[in-house]
Formats: C-alpha cells, sequence, structure tokens
C-alpha cells in the first residue's frame, strides 16, 4: 500500500494565545509519522481561519512562510464551526489521501492521530476519536452532554457517544460527504450515514491550554437544537402528540363542568378559565416556534446560498528534495 498523504484541518477562530503551541505539536506529529513511513512527504497542517478578530490569520501566514508543512485559508467572515470544518473537509480532499479533524485548542489529544492513521492503514475509511470519559467537566455539562446523546439515539439519529469533530476520513469518504449540500450542517450525524467501515479510537480529553472557549453555554444549547432539528421531525410529533393530549383533557374537564351545571352545583370563577387560556396558549405558541424552526431551516436550504466562502487561500513552500534513500524506500 502506498504511503498516504495526510492532511490534519484545525478551524480556528480567534485562537492566537494558543495557536503557536498547537502549530509546534501537529507539525512534530506530522514529522514523527513521516520518520515511521506511514504517511507520505506531502503531508501538511491546514488551519481554516473563521473570520478571526485577533491575529489568527496573521501567525499562520508568518508560519506558512517558514514552514512546509503548514498551510491555511482564510474565510471571508464566521460562518461557524461547522462550515469552517467543511471547508477545510472539501479543501483538503483534493490532494489528501485522508484528512483528520482536529480543534485548535489542544483539548484532544494529538498522540491519539498516529492510532487514527494505523486504522486508515487497516482498511477503514472513518475513525472517530471518542473520549474514554468526561470526568473534567462540570455535573451540569456531563449531564446536559448524556441527555443530548442519549436524546439523539431515541430520535433514530445515529451519532457516536462521546465523539465531538476529532476524526479521520479517507479520500472516498470525503467525496461521499461532498455529496450532502444541506446548508444546515451538522458534520455528527452526517458522517455515520456514509456507512463506510469504521473505528474508534479512545483517548483522555485534556484541558484547554491556552485562551478561552468558543463555546458557552448558549451556543452548545443552539448547536445541540440545530442537530435536533436538522435530523429528526420527532419534535413536531411530539407537538401534535401533546395537542391531542390537550384535547383529551380539555374534552374530560368539558364534560365535567358540563355535568355540574346540569346538577346545580355550578360556581362562578376565573381561575381555572385564566390557566386554560395560559395553558393552552402556552402550547400553542411554543407548537408555532417548533414549526417555524423547520420552515426557517426550509427557507435556508430553498436558497442554495454558498456555505462559505473563501477570501484567501495559502501555498506553502515546497518540501526538500527527497534523498536517495527516501527515493528507494518509495
Amino acid at each position: 500500500m502506498q504511503k498516504p498523504v495526510l492532511t490534519i484541518v484545525v478551524p480556528c477562530y480567534n485562537e492566537e494565545d494558543v495557536l503557536p503551541e498547537t502549530i509546534k505539536q501537529l507539525t512534530n506529529v506530522l514529522e514523527h509519522l513521516m520518520e515511521e513511513h506511514l504517511i507520505a512527504g506531502g503531508s501538511k497542517v491546514l488551519f481554516v481561519d473563521d473570520g478571526s478578530r485577533d491575529r489568527t490569520w496573521e501567525l499562520i501566514e508568518q508560519e506558512s512562510e517558514r514552514n512546509p508543512l503548514v498551510t491555511g485559508i482564510k474565510l471571508s467572515r464566521n460562518f461557524g464551526h461547522q462550515k469552517a470544518l467543511l471547508a477545510g473537509l472539501e479543501t483538503a480532499k483534493n490532494d489528501s489521501d485522508c484528512v483528520i479533524s482536529i480543534d485548535a485548542d489542544l483539548q484532544d489529544d494529538v498522540s491519539a492521530i498516529r492510532e487514527f492513521v494505523v486504522k486508515y492503514w487497516e482498511g477503514y475509511d472513518i475513525v472517530y476519536g471518542v473520549r474514554r470519559s468526561r470526568d473534567a467537566d462540570t455535573w451540569f455539562k456531563r449531564a446536559t452532554a448524556q441527555w443530548f446523546y442519549r436524546f439523539m439515539q431515541k430520535l433514530g439519529v445515529h451519532v457516536v457517544y462521546n465523539h465531538a469533530d476529532f476524526r479521520l476520513m479517507s479520500k472516498r469518504a470525503l467525496e461521499e460527504l461532498s455529496r450532502y449540500t444541506e446548508v444546515n450542517i451538522f458534520l455528527r450525524g452526517i458522517v455515520p450515514l456514509l456507512g463506510f467501515r469504521s473505528a474508534k479510537v479512545f483517548y483522555d480529553r485534556k484541558e484547554r491550554f491556552a485562551g478561552q472557549s468558543k463555546y458557552p453555554l448558549k451556543k452548545m444549547l443552539s448547536f445541540a437544537f440545530d442537530g435536533i432539528t436538522s435530523f429528526s421531525i420527532a419534535p413536531i410529533r411530539f407537538i401534535t402528540f401533546i395537542g391531542f393530549l390537550a384535547f383529551f383533557l380539555s374534552s374530560i374537564a368539558g364534560i365535567y363542568a358540563l355535568a355540574v351545571k346540569l346538577l346545580g352545583h355550578a360556581e362562578s370563577g376565573w381561575t381555572s378559565i385564566i390557566i386554560s387560556i395560559w395553558f393552552i396558549g402556552g402550547l400553542l405558541l411554543m407548537g408555532i416556534g417548533l414549526i417555524g424552526e423547520y420552515i426557517g431551516k426550509i427557507y435556508q436550504e430553498v436558497k442554495r446560498r454558498p456555505r462559505f466562502t473563501i477570501e484567501k487561500t495559502l501555498r506553502s513552500p515546497a518540501l526538500p528534495p527527497l534523498s536517495k534513500k527516501e527515493k528507494v524506500q518509495l
């Protein structure tokens, strides 16, 4: 089997604090893999600047000028993590045999990349990086994450438990992924749909090396809701069920009120009326809002707007010529 060209895709948003260390660690990983003859000499790290407002792009440009293993693309504005990652995958698949995606914060264990490549050599098209545990998370984050994965499974959406976006994909898996053209991107749900042979590599997640998290609670909840509504219509069916249940309960209450009226025991009052109005009104607004969310997604899809815009692409300097020994090994 010919040595594969590997590209490590790293989406970045305001990561100037951690970027120098990220470049150092990922470059070392590539160099070691080349020394072990697990990957080809044309392998590289592709940084995707997702409209950063700090010196992230400046650092990527500077490093690409002196480091042949580093290149990058700059998006015209902030499109969001999933679309930035997709931009990197789409760019990397053109001249790579396999691609590994990893976040810039170094919380994912870069030493697991070697195991990813070994699994690729074993014939796997997709390799998922899976956390061994969530002991480092707060109780709230751990509980909400577990609820999310279980809820997605209940909805019939196959997602890999404790897996984020740390994964390897082969060229043919990336080619198949490019056929999924929806605007509302949730890669954790799309990748398992490809159906190619897959494996898992378990690792311990670390603390963020530097900088601040780009996923506060609000963004995490929004991301989870997008994932749910992008892959299942079960929430709409649930609202329909609630509507039938409310109709059934109100029918029982109506029969009871009529019976009391006929027996002459009715008492005037407004509490029950107000509570009923608020209850039904709340259900209606919730149902309308949920349906509106789906209509909004349809609205975004039918316009077929580009999912990202690349403003600038860097070209890394050429690698030094191969030695006679390396040519013989190839």
